[in-house]
């Protein structure tokens, strides 16, 4: 609805770490001083800034940021000012004064079309509601069956207690310290949201875990079991990032970096230890073998192993002889 007054209306956002709104002043008079005195229009709570900072002006020039003398200036998004400077105010502008970061919006910006909120808490609450029991009860059957697998037959339920119940204590453990996390960082608490991070991280890499030795079993390629190998650090290292850009959202790129870089680390190390194995990833061989009805390739048969092996008949031949040949310390001796 149009007004028949001044359009020269702005407001001067005080923005949190995390680069969300925490403060928000209107601007109707111009200009506008900035800074920590009672008598400014847009006051700031921040030792760092003078008692009158800054003044924004808004005439025939346009809206302009002038900074007042103080201590430690400001900036206008990757521009350093001093005191005295002047710089246009483009729309949407981000600056800091002392260290409190800004964000300058006026009338004349163009605004993004509402988002509809109902369907946002829709999709929230199915999150909430269905997804996160779904894949909690899906991440205990699997450790369940885990322990199934060890057991012997008729074993009490209290040796799944301990299997089962430990490691749920360890996931609510890890989401709420992601929680409080947040909270130091963005003032809110979102346990469903880290939950359902970990849940979905845990279940995919539990499923592989078991699915990729069924699978190089039944296609007899051992050497699947090196991206078994490689799955779980990569999973991990994913699952970490994950959490990450939920506290810091507008560090994405460096965070990935970082944990990249560790990773890379990790598995460096991984085969310098490994250097003197026949394989650098994955084990040497499977400790446990599925049923045979799994087998989907056919079997050789057993003299098809006595031919792969007979190249190194010579090669033993020639070896026992020349240990027989050499003379044993007892003879030289005698």
């Amino acid at each position: 609805m149009e007004r028949q007054e001044d359009q020269r209306i702005a407001v001067i956002e005080v923005l949190g770490r995390d680069g969300e709104v925490r403060a928000l002043q209107r601007i109707h008079q111009w200009p506008a001083l900035i800074g920590r005195s009672v008598l400014c229009d847009v006051v700031l709570e921040d030792s760092h800034v003078a008692a009158e900072h800054a003044l924004l002006l808004w005439d025939e020039q346009g809206p302009r940021l002038r900074l007042l003398p103080s201590l430690n200036g400001g900036w206008l998004d990757d521009r350093r000012m001093g005191g005295g400077e002047v710089a246009t105010m483009p729309a949407a502008a981000s600056f800091q004064l002392g260290a409190t970061h800004l964000r300058w919006r006026s009338s004349a910006e163009v605004l993004a079309p509402e988002l509809p909120m109902q369907a946002h808490q829709q999709r929230a609450a199915k999150a909430a509601a269905v997804w996160v029991p779904g894949l909690l009860c899906l991440w205990l059957a699997l450790l369940w069956f885990d322990q199934w697998s060890l057991l012997n037959p008729g074993s009490p339920w209290v040796d799944y207690s301990g299997a089962v119940l430990l490691p749920l204590a360890v996931l609510l453990g890890w989401a709420a310290l992601w929680s409080l996390v947040t909270q130091l960082f963005q003032h809110r608490f979102p346990f469903a949201s880290h939950l359902r991070r970990a849940l979905v991280g845990l279940t995919g890499l539990h499923l592989l875990g078991l699915g990729l030795p069924l699978l190089a079993y039944a296609l007899n390629a051992p050497r699947l079991m090196v991206v078994d190998a490689l799955v779980f650090p990569l999973g991990v290292a994913a699952l970490l990032w994950w959490h990450a850009i939920l506290v810091w959202p507008r560090a994405r790129r460096w965070l990935g970096l970082a944990i990249a870089a560790g990773l890379l680390t990790l598995l460096v190390l991984t085969v310098a230890r490994r250097l003197e194995h026949q394989h650098w990833f994955g084990p040497s061989y499977l400790s446990a073998l599925p049923p045979p009805s799994f087998r989907l390739t056919e079997p050789k048969p057993p003299e098809a192993l006595i031919d792969a092996l007979r190249p190194l008949e010579a090669e033993l031949a020639r070896q026992a002889s020349k240990d027989n040949e050499t003379p044993s310390g007892d003879g030289e001796s005698d």
